[in-house]
């Protein structure tokens, strides 16, 4: 008797990439994140693209992945609502709070969540968390507030870190830094995200508690398990 294989991290984001494909309404515009899950749902819309009017797109790269495959993209402020936008998480709990911005692109994300009517999260059963704060916590800052804010989360218990690229600290699509702040554990995220988005200088923290899913389309050995919440 033979086993199968267990399904590797990346057949596990293509499936819960193609599973978010029942969520797109045929003719609107649907809200499309930034990841490495969320560009296999990029591919799996491209199936779908003459059924869609098009999307609004949270980052650069997600962009220019839509357009190179055939599909419009929309600026946010030409659109009034979605009815849905599918991105991924890098922690989500049993209540549909989530942190993001392992890629940076958390405020546009943000953005772009605040504009739907229900967020499907797409993500690996890795993701799926008790309580948010393992990963380090991603937090759009203006660069001139990244010592007072790391003072900030210090006080907390936390401890923040520029995020770096070859050198150099990491430029936001908005021109701005990112901190990954590590030793939180978030038991209120909407308090958490409420406070800490009015410091002087966040752009936003990667919390998605007042943005949190409707539904998460989670990977598993079992296959795509569908949680609502």
């Amino acid at each position: 008797m033979t086993t199968s294989a267990p399904l590797t991290q990346d057949e596990l984001k293509t499936l819960v990439g193609q599973a978010a494909l029942q969520y797109v309404v045929p003719g609107e515009i649907v809200g499309v994140g930034t990841g490495s899950t969320v560009n296999k749902f990029i591919d799996a819309l491209a199936t779908l693209k003459d059924q869609i009017k098009g999307a609004v797109s949270s980052s650069v790269a997600s962009t220019e992945r839509l357009q190179a495959l055939g599909i419009p993209v929309y600026d946010a402020n030409d659109v009034d609502r979605l009815s849905v936008y599918i991105d991924g998480a890098d922690e989500i709990d049993g209540k549909g709070y989530m942190v993001k911005g392992g890629g940076a692109a958390l405020t546009r994300e943000k953005i772009v969540a605040a504009l739907a009517d229900k967020f499907v999260c797409i993500a690996d059963e890795s993701k799926l968390v008790q309580a948010l704060g393992q990963f380090p916590l991603p937090v759009e800052v203006i660069p001139m507030a990244c010592a007072h804010i790391a003072r900030r989360f210090a006080a907390m218990g936390g401890q923040a870190q520029v995020r770096m690229r070859d050198g150099q600290p990491l430029v936001t699509d908005n021109g701005q830094h990112i901190l990954d702040v590590r030793g939180l554990s978030v038991t209120d995220p909407l308090t958490f995200e409420s406070d800490i988005n009015q410091w002087p200088g966040v752009v936003t923290v990667g919390v998605f508690a007042h943005q949190k899913a409707a539904v998460c389309l989670l990977g598993t050995a079992q296959g795509v398990k569908t949680i609502t919440y």
